[in-house]
């Protein structure tokens, strides 16, 4: 099976580790791997931000580019609903709308091609840790992908998943909502720091980078001894808690 990693921007700048992890998770179950480097990024923060016609001629760019995948797979729930939002930019251009859906057609978050396309459950990872998920907005509510990454997370040798308190709620990002809107954001984060202090976990798991970003940010910021982890990292791990 053949599958083209788009690896999102916050992972390619930041988190560049997060597409080896996926890479490696992909290749081990028999995938194919490749990576269009034409490949930018998706367009939301400018869709966010209310740039319709930049948003367009992004999105155009990426259709372009996967338009020969035969998989799209991406390490980011909120990246891969953006590409979902694709259709309704062309509302009124037959011809790139039918192309746009043909591209949502084969696009998945990570998790979500694990469980549904791949149909596998245990990637056969292991890690001696008690921990906590984040579920992110926009994977949970435009993307509609809840339980993947905890089917998988339950099969991970070794570690103690506890439930994260008001695990619904917004962890304050938001893409561009953090820049805007930052004193709204910074409370909606200290009240996410405390849900998981409550679970008394070692480790953050979530499936955006934006999200652990913010989280994890904060968390450093307050000195809470509490790792910040993406879902790729976790299934790609083979042994004890580093």
């Amino acid at each position: 099976m053949k599958v083209s990693l788009f690896i999102t921007c916050l992972a390619d700048v930041f988190y560049p580790g997060v597409g080896q992890d996926t890479v490696e998770v992909l290749e081990r179950l028999g995938c194919e791997v490749d990576f269009p480097t034409g490949q930018t990024c998706c367009g939301q923060p400018a869709y966010n931000s209310g740039y319709k016609k930049d948003t367009v001629n992004v999105a155009k760019h990426t259709i372009t580019t996967f338009a020969h995948a035969e998989y799209v797979v991406l390490p980011s729930g909120s990246c891969a609903s953006m590409i979902h939002e694709y259709p309704h930019l062309f509302e009124s251009d037959p011809e790139w709308r039918e192309r746009a859906e043909a591209l949502v057609k084969k696009t998945y978050e990570f998790t979500q091609f694990l469980v549904h396309v791949l149909k596998v459950e245990d990637v056969g990872a292991k890690l001696s840790a008690r921990a906590t998920y984040h579920t992110s907005c926009h994977m949970t509510r435009l993307l509609g992908e809840k339980e993947a990454p905890l089917k998988l997370l339950e099969n991970v040798e070794g570690l103690d998943l506890q439930p994260l308190p008001n695990r619904e709620s917004c962890c304050g990002f938001g893409g561009t909502f953090s820049v805007k809107m930052g004193q709204i954001s910074e409370q909606m984060v200290d009240e996410k720091v405390e849900h998981i202090k409550e679970t008394k976990a070692s480790i953050l798991i979530g499936a955006d980078c934006g999200c652990l970003m913010n989280i994890g940010g904060r968390m450093e910021r307050k000195e809470e001894p509490v790792k910040a982890m993406h879902i790729a990292q976790v299934l790609n791990s083979r042994g004890e808690e580093e």
